[in-house]
């Protein structure tokens, strides 16, 4: 086999990027998404591509936050890990696959392909979640009635929330962060994704009983890609009463009443209760993601 060459690409030969066949239809599902092409990068051997990624940031980023792109040719996963490897940026992956992956075996080995290469790039799974998508035709759910939804300006109010609602929680990410800074940080990465995003921060609400109990949050957001069910958190001593159903129906009108012609949303593959608001609000699985956290980086020698 020959040597296998690795570069980053360039506004002049970015279309090399598009030259390895797309088996899961990860254009389409990145048709929205504006890439850099400073941070596309490619590996080729005998002057075809074998392996390519795309990292991804905002506009104002100085660095990408994570590879949203990965793809490899069959039989070429040790280099999609080199490229993996050799890359500045050790973020974490996202890989993005049709939501019935599993059940078509040519899908399937592609996806495995890319988790096999990312495993030898020392990357490890962190979740499996669920892309979803509502559009018009699905129909507005209806209020529910029982909440009652508020603006509310105090970034400290939704940072001691953030806190209670991440003391029990289900998301993997959320997880990780306590696992690694505590609540406070759970927290804070919360707020720094919302205030980065360029939805207005006017749209973040609080919600309450009847009786004036904080119930939970809920923050309709503008991500780069457009509407999107931002945050959904029900307190721990007001779970169990379906207000996470409640919280999304409003977020998904409010964010309608704004102007948004789709909504889409996203939960962890694990998370059942979440997964079965989503249907309910008429939200279908589009697409499946699965996370991988970057190698940790060694001990300086």
């Amino acid at each position: 086999m020959t040597d296998l060459v690795i570069r980053a690409l360039s506004a002049s030969d970015a279309p090399v990027f598009d030259a390895l066949p797309d088996p899961l239809g990860a254009r389409e599902g990145h048709r929205r998404t504006r890439f850099r092409p400073e941070w596309k990068r490619v590996a080729l051997r005998d002057g075809e591509v074998v392996a390519r990624g795309a990292w991804w940031g905002g506009p104002d980023d100085p660095e990408p936050i994570n590879v949203n792109w990965f793809d490899v040719a069959e039989g070429e996963e040790e280099a999609g890990a080199e490229l993996l490897r050799s890359a500045p940026w050790q973020v974490e992956l996202e890989i993005n696959l049709p939501g019935h992956w599993r059940d078509e075996p040519v899908l399937r080995a592609a996806a495995e392909a890319r988790f096999a290469a990312a495993r030898a790039a020392g990357y490890e799974l962190l979740v499996e979640r669920f892309l979803y998508r509502w559009t018009p035709e699905r129909g507005l759910p209806e209020r529910p009635g029982r909440l009652r939804f508020s603006a509310e300006p105090d970034d400290g109010v939704f940072f001691d929330v953030l806190r209670r609602i991440h003391s029990a929680t289900l998301d993997a990410h959320a997880l990780q962060a306590v696992e690694e800074g505590g609540l406070d940080r759970a927290a804070q990465e919360e707020l720094d994704f919302f205030h980065w995003c360029p939805s207005p921060r006017e749209w973040w609400q609080t919600a309450y009983t009847p009786q004036g109990e904080l119930a939970g949050i809920h923050i309709p957001a503008h991500n780069p890609s457009g509407p999107t069910v931002g945050f959904i958190g029900v307190v721990p001593e007001h779970r169990g009463r379906g207000y996470a159903y409640d919280l999304l129906t409003e977020c998904t009108r409010f964010l309608v009443e704004q102007g948004a012609e789709s909504v889409t949303g996203a939960t962890d593959r694990g998370n059942f209760p979440m997964a079965a608001n989503f249907a309910k609000a008429g939200f279908p699985v589009v697409r499946e993601r699965i996370n991988f956290r970057p190698p940790v980086p060694s001990p300086a020698g």
